[in-house]
């Protein structure tokens, strides 16, 4: 084979592999892109279009009446802010109590220690609905050590339909996937050089100030991961919020409601559909354009953090 014909056959691999490759990604992305493009074609579609078989995509009246009824009906605004503010304080208190969580685990050495961290572990397997009992009790007749009780005479304190039991849940580190948390700061804090510790250490910084000054500042990968995840999966939960809140709406507990929302009385009941993709969409509008904006920051800190380590 001559030099010319050995240069065109890897030129010709190259560009197969290349294709190949953008075929699969540009397949991947529309199997996942697909559901929601469906969705938001589906509830921009008027009256006319419902029963209109020649539409696939793109609807022939096209209105943002569905969004219009859904936002008064979810009272979007309000949840929309009740969800915000319980999914950021919740996604900053986990991410310090699980940072010094797994600060400890990685560098420090106690007794103990490997059962300790089976045990973290353990709670990222054992789903929550089998302590769903005692933890409702527990922030229902909230005690410390009987002190209430004790003082006042009742059981303890209600801390339902409040923000309290997701403020301890967080600072405690037992909140919604804190066992995942722990685990990726832990491998993250292992991966970095001892010298940058001793070199602390000699200076006289004792462990916290050893922590809060030179290993939480390297550890920005693994900070904005689990800010991220947190955030995500607090905004998206109905589990804990139907548990702890009652008056207080959220929009993951209004869209579960939607469909009772939308009276099926109705003569306009045949729209039922199209709202609840109009509200599905208007749910999850705020987290891709999150998505969009701190893209870059997400996937880098994913391939830095302890996930891949």
């Amino acid at each position: 084979m001559t030099h010319k014909s050995a240069v065109a056959v890897e030129a010709m691999k190259d560009w197969g592999w290349k294709l190949f490759r953008t075929t699969l990604i540009i397949g991947i992305g529309y199997i996942i892109v697909y559901p929601i493009l469906l969705k938001v074609s589906l509830a921009l579609r008027g009256r006319q279009d419902i029963y209109d078989q020649t539409i696939i995509w793109f609807p022939k009246h096209p209105t943002m009446e569905n969004f219009l009824f859904v936002l008064e009906r979810m009272k979007y605004w309000d949840s929309l802010l009740n969800t915000l503010s319980i999914s950021t304080m919740a996604a900053v208190l986990q991410m310090a109590s699980c940072a010094l969580a797994g600060y400890g685990f990685a560098r420090l050495r106690f007794k103990g220690q490997g059962i300790l961290f089976i045990l973290v572990v353990f709670t990222i397997i054992v789903p929550p609905q089998t302590i769903m009992i005692p933890t409702y009790m527990h922030y229902r007749f909230f005690d410390v050590f009987g002190l209430v009780e004790l003082f006042t005479g009742r059981p303890g304190v209600n801390l339902l339909d409040t923000k309290w039991p997701f403020v301890l849940a967080s600072l405690t580190a037992t909140g919604l996937k804190n066992g995942l948390y722990i685990y990726i700061f832990r491998q993250f804090f292992r991966s970095l050089p001892n010298e940058i510790e001793e070199a602390a250490l000699v200076d006289g910084a004792g462990v916290f100030r050893t922590f809060w000054r030179v290993m939480l500042p390297n550890a920005m990968p693994a900070i904005v991961t689990v800010v991220l995840f947190s955030f995500v999966w607090q905004y998206n939960d109905s589990f804990y919020v139907s548990m702890y809140l009652t008056d207080t709406k959220v929009l993951s507990m209004q869209l579960a409601a939607l469909p009772g929302l939308l009276s099926t009385n109705s003569p306009e009941y045949v729209l039922t559909s199209v709202r609840l993709n109009a509200g599905i969409v208007m749910v999850i509008l705020p987290l891709v354009l999150l998505y969009l904006l701190l893209q870059k920051q997400f996937v880098e800190s994913v391939e830095r953090s302890g996930i891949v380590g």
